[in-house]
């Protein structure tokens, strides 16, 4: 028996063709796969009510960033990984400097660039000192000989006899805080993974018959 194979133009033309089709197929299914993804990592996080700005750091980019590939893939990432990645985890949060960490209460305010107030921050900017109070039980105090302002910040008394002037806790003092789990970033990039080989299919099925 003698076999005899024949490659035609036509023949070729299908077989690239069909790689054609595949590369197309690949590269618009990581591309969904991948805004998906940047989509329900940003519903996470105002959802958690971490607020739209560290929503939009969630970025997505699809690569080869011009053209189409078999090995087309896509890469979610944030551009304020330190801040996402804390809430993603939960991690327990201790001073730099094997201190006391302090949180700012509502009497504080603050920053200047809407930022956490930091204690001498908060110092500089009402020009008093702040006390510490050690307490046995709960968190110990950083506290400010002045008053309640109207919208219940800390501030200088402008009394000369004292009147109105009190005690007011400005920072609660503590020597570790865990950060609460807020996101699950894991469960919506594996359920993006999986949806990944039926994507494909589904893009080359449009591309081949126009979706019918």
């Amino acid at each position: 028996m003698k076999l005899k194979l024949d490659i035609t133009p036509d023949l070729v033309a299908a077989m690239a063709a069909e790689v054609k089709a595949g590369e197309r197929a690949v590269t618009a299914a990581m591309r969904e796969a991948g805004t998906g993804l940047k989509t329900a990592w940003r519903g996470q996080i105002t959802g958690a009510g971490l607020g739209r700005r560290l929503a939009n750091s969630i970025r997505s980019q699809t690569y080869p960033k011009a053209g189409e590939s078999l090995s087309a893939a896509a890469l979610v990432w944030s551009k304020a990984p330190v801040i996402v990645g804390a809430h993603d985890t939960g991690p327990l949060i201790r001073s730099k400097d094997g201190f006391w960490l302090a949180i700012p209460t509502e009497a504080a305010g603050r920053g200047l660039r809407g930022g956490r107030i930091t204690p001498g921050e908060w110092e500089r900017r009402r020009g008093l000192c702040l006390r510490f109070v050690y307490r046995r039980r709960g968190p110990s105090l950083l506290v400010a000989e002045g008053r309640l302002n109207a919208r219940g910040l800390g501030v200088a008394s402008r009394s000369k006899t004292g009147r109105g002037r009190s005690t007011v806790p400005i920072f609660l003092l503590v020597p570790q805080v865990e950060l609460p789990k807020r996101l699950d970033l894991d469960r919506d990039a594996e359920q993006a993974l999986g949806s990944v080989p039926a994507l494909i299919v589904a893009k080359w099925v449009e591309g081949r018959f126009g979706g019918h």
